[in-house]
C-alpha cells in the first residue's frame, strides 16, 4: 500500500502562484510514475501533469504547458506541482497519483494505483 497526502492548495487570486506538494508513504518504491490530476464540480477527473522515476521524463496537459511544473524529490518521497499563471478555470481539487511502472497511457486516471484525499485550489477573477 502506498498513501499520498496533498497540501498546499487554497485561494489565489488570478495571475498568482501556488505550490502543491504530495508526500507518499508505505510502499514507496511502488511510486515509478506520479502524477497531479483535477476535478472541477460537475466535471470529470482530468490529467495535469506527470512525472516518471527519474523526473527527466514529464507530461502536461496542454492547458497547463508552460504555466505547471511538476517535479520530484524521491528522497523525501515527495512530488510537486508548481503553478503559475494561475486562470480561474484552474478552480479545482487537485488530486496526486501513483503508479508502480510506466504507461504510455499516463493522462488515463484508471491506469493509476494509488490515489490521495485532494486539495482545493480556488483562483478568483
Amino acid at each position: 500500500q502506498v498513501q499520498l497526502v496533498e497540501s498546499g492548495g487554497g485561494l489565489v487570486q488570478a495571475g498568482g502562484s501556488l505550490r502543491l506538494s504530495c508526500a507518499a508513504s508505505g510502499r514507496t518504491f511502488s511510486s515509478y510514475l506520479r502524477g497531479w490530476f483535477r476535478q472541477a464540480p460537475g466535471k470529470e477527473r482530468e490529467f495535469v501533469a506527470a512525472s516518471t522515476w527519474s523526473g527527466v521524463n514529464t507530461y502536461y496537459a496542454d492547458s497547463v504547458k508552460g504555466r505547471f511544473t511538476i517535479s520530484r524529490d524521491n528522497a523525501k518521497n515527495t512530488v510537486y506541482l508548481q503553478m503559475n499563471s494561475l486562470k480561474p478555470e484552474d478552480t479545482a481539487v487537485y488530486y496526486c497519483a501513483t503508479r508502480r511502472a510506466y504507461t504510455s497511457n499516463y493522462d488515463q486516471p484508471n491506469n493509476y494505483d494509488y490515489w490521495g484525499q485532494g486539495t482545493q485550489v480556488t483562483v478568483s477573477s
